[in-house]
């Protein structure tokens, strides 16, 4: 029987909020072993002078327990 463990994360970007899950993926797959999943929970945006200039997301990621 396969456990996953859930883990919530911060995450940004300059481009969109895509590329923000891409890079908590990618920085999440670096420690951890058989991510799994990614879900998005909030996403939110940094405005400056009428322009999005960081796009920001709250995530949840599975992964496998070792074992």
């Amino acid at each position: 029987m396969s456990m996953l463990k859930v883990i919530e994360i911060l995450a940004e970007s300059d481009k969109s909020w895509e590329d923000a899950a891409q890079a908590a993926v990618a920085n999440a797959a670096e420690t951890l072993h058989g991510v799994k999943s990614i879900y998005l929970k909030d996403m939110e945006a940094v405005v400056n002078e009428g322009k999005i200039t960081k796009y920001r997301i709250n995530a949840k990621i599975s992964f496998l327990l070792d074992g």
